[in-house]
């Protein structure tokens, strides 16, 4: 489980009733698919003919500019999970990672799973006693990638949410 029991009021929109701006929950979706596209080729060269993540990322961006519905890019999120179902490894978390990163539209704590898989995958894929440190590398990238905007928001969220979130944000 990567979400909270209890939702962060910060990551939820203010015509909902959280503190959450258009502008950042657009911010964490592209963030988001950004930690997911750099782990993409892990998918695509154990399923080179599989575009549903590949898709989802781009829903995401797609929602992000304002181009698509919420729910076109959640129903593309759903598509990239059941991409990583039949799969296991690197390949499989690279396609939660997508499936993630397109869901943000519907609820923005997502952001944290397309992150938390990245780099998962990015562990699973290391040669054998380097995947610390590769998910350490893949964790810093991550940060590095984050806009002004909404980088105190996703290391606290980091920070709250790292025992839930397999303790991949220990970078």
């Amino acid at each position: 489980m990567i979400l909270p029991k209890d939702r962060d009021p910060r990551f939820i929109t203010i015509r909902r009733g959280g503190t959450l701006t258009d502008s950042d929950h657009q911010l964490l979706a592209l963030w988001a698919a950004m930690c997911a596209e750099h782990v993409l080729h892990l998918f695509e060269s154990a399923q080179p003919s599989d575009l549903r993540p590949r898709q989802a990322i781009a829903q995401a961006r797609a929602w992000a500019r304002g181009e698509i519905r919420m729910s076109q890019s959640r129903a593309a999120g759903g598509h990239a999970m059941a991409a990583a179902r039949e799969l296991s490894g690197a390949a499989r978390y690279a396609a939660y990672a997508a499936g993630q990163a397109a869901v943000v539209a519907h609820v923005a704590a997502h952001e944290l799973g397309a992150a938390a898989y990245a780099i998962k995958a990015a562990r699973a894929a290391a040669p054998e006693g380097e995947g610390e440190s590769s998910g350490r590398l893949e964790c810093r990238w991550q940060r590095d990638q984050l806009p002004d905007a909404i980088r105190e928001l996703v290391l606290d969220d980091q920070r709250l949410r790292n025992d839930i979130c397999w303790s991949v944000f220990d970078c």
